[in-house]
């Protein structure tokens, strides 16, 4: 039983990334040839089709480390707290990229890197703040322990996604305003939608080892069963 589990989990994950390969693939060829340059800036903002998709799936994977991180709290299941750390880590590296990505489309749009915009300020806070989520976790091996420090950590922490999500419409920075599908072309709606899709099936394709090794590492910690007759 536990060899076809792991059979199917297997052929799952090779669907989910020759899934997100295609879709990166139809994005990057929309994006890049159908979509129209944008009027004020022309080429540069094509690259918004990875910025953008990578800013969703962050706030995404943060949300289910934060549900995970929740139920964790409610019901003490270990398979909650090894899916909050995997989101977690995954969430991380959408994190980076759209902060690297912001910081490269900022410099032709405003002429420097990096500047203390609310968009980048926030994303740039939530970023460290879930790296430090993941160094606590190594600050223990009590899983138990571990585990509570860390549910109510990332609780904590999750309260910078609505601003990070919202910072835009509540501060006027350089950060371009918040788009709809009724303020882009529809070539530019469709570029993202591919890529945001295959970010998702990328994001799920490595969930399900992240979430394994995980559960591995907990399990490690945990001590040995006492031979049987003895107190």
């Amino acid at each position: 039983m536990r060899l076809t589990t792991l059979t199917a989990a297997s052929w799952g994950q090779r669907a989910l990334l020759a899934m997100a390969l295609i879709l990166l693939g139809a994005g990057a060829a929309w994006g890049l040839y159908i979509a129209p340059p944008e009027r004020m800036m022309g080429d540069v903002y094509r690259i918004m089709f990875v910025h953008v998709p990578s800013a969703w799936l962050a706030l995404v994977a943060y949300t289910i480390t934060f549900l995970a991180s929740c139920a964790y709290l409610w019901r003490g299941s270990d398979r909650a707290d090894a899916l909050a750390e995997a989101s977690a880590e995954l969430g991380i590296v959408f994190n980076a990229l759209l902060l690297i990505t912001g910081s490269i489309w900022g410099r032709p749009t405003w002429g420097v890197w990096w500047t203390w915009d609310p968009r980048l300020t926030t994303a740039a806070v939530l970023l460290f703040a879930f790296l430090g989520y993941l160094a606590l976790r190594r600050l223990t091996e009590d899983p138990a322990r571990r585990a509570v420090w860390a549910s109510v950590m990332a609780i904590v922490i999750f309260a910078d996604v609505p601003i990070v999500w919202f910072s835009v419409k509540w501060w006027n920075s350089l950060h371009q305003l918040q788009s709809s599908p009724a303020t882009v072309a529809a070539p530019m709606v469709v570029a993202l939608r591919l890529n945001a899709f295959a970010y998702l099936a990328l994001y799920l394709t490595f969930l399900g080892p992240r979430y394994r090794l995980a559960r591995r590492r907990s399990r490690a910690l945990l001590p040995p069963p006492m031979p049987q007759g003895e107190l």
